[in-house]
């Protein structure tokens, strides 16, 4: 065997060895640092202002009704009609006139009789990234409750504690399996996360002028 070869494959397993161990390293990292602020009870969540709600599509991409969707609705209103909240803010992807996520979450809001008036719409929550700074830098939330499903409660809470927003997150689960493909894609997800914050220190799309909640 050339000895180009044997150090082509020596490069090339070395290689695989290091990313194997850099995204297991970040997914250790991301979600021993963040476990202790998940919360899996409606109804044992210490009493806060908003509910940032994250964004994700109502429907899959085969058409069927998305789960993820309406666990996070549901977690969401339980979490207002417990009064453990007084306001929430639902972010997500805006980015065309045929795409609108904070529009189907306050319409499905509204199914589960929640009024208009306590809900905010983010429009440019297009990463997790992106919701979790604008709740800060455009509606001036320095602490918050973020709802969405347990395997992404540990990524937005990494991102949180960063840029030194003080949450906890609630896990809108109702126990169903995520899948291996998108368990695969979420570890990825973190290790992006983790190059985002530390080595891109990566911002949001858009930021803009300052938004205040009506909060009662």
């Amino acid at each position: 065997m050339p000895p180009v070869f044997i150090r082509l494959v020596k490069i090339v397993f070395l290689t695989g060895v290091f990313l194997f161990l850099f995204v297991l390293g970040t997914n250790i990292w991301v979600v021993s640092s963040t476990r202790n602020r998940i919360r899996f009870d409606f109804t044992d969540i210490p009493a806060g202002e908003v509910a940032l709600v994250l964004g994700t599509s109502k429907q899959t991409s085969s058409g069927q009704v998305n789960r993820f969707f309406v666990e996070r609705m549901h977690a969401a209103a339980m979490l207002y009609k417990n009064k453990s909240i007084k306001h929430i803010l639902v972010s997500g992807d805006n980015s065309t006139k045929f795409y609108n996520e904070p529009i189907d979450m306050l319409n499905a809001l509204e199914d589960f009789n929640i009024p208009d008036s306590v809900v905010s719409l983010d429009y440019a929550g297009f990463r997790t990234l992106d919701s979790i700074v604008r709740s800060k830098e455009i509606f001036g939330q320095h602490s918050i409750i973020i709802v969405t499903q347990e395997f992404h409660c540990y990524r937005a809470l990494f991102i949180a504690k960063y840029f030194g927003i003080d949450a906890i997150a609630v896990s809108a689960d109702d126990g169903g399996s995520i899948g291996s493909m998108l368990a695969m894609r979420e570890i990825i997800a973190r290790t992006v996360a983790v190059l985002d914050l530390y080595v891109l220190q990566r911002k949001p799309k858009f930021l803009g002028e300052k938004i205040k909640l009506n909060i009662n």
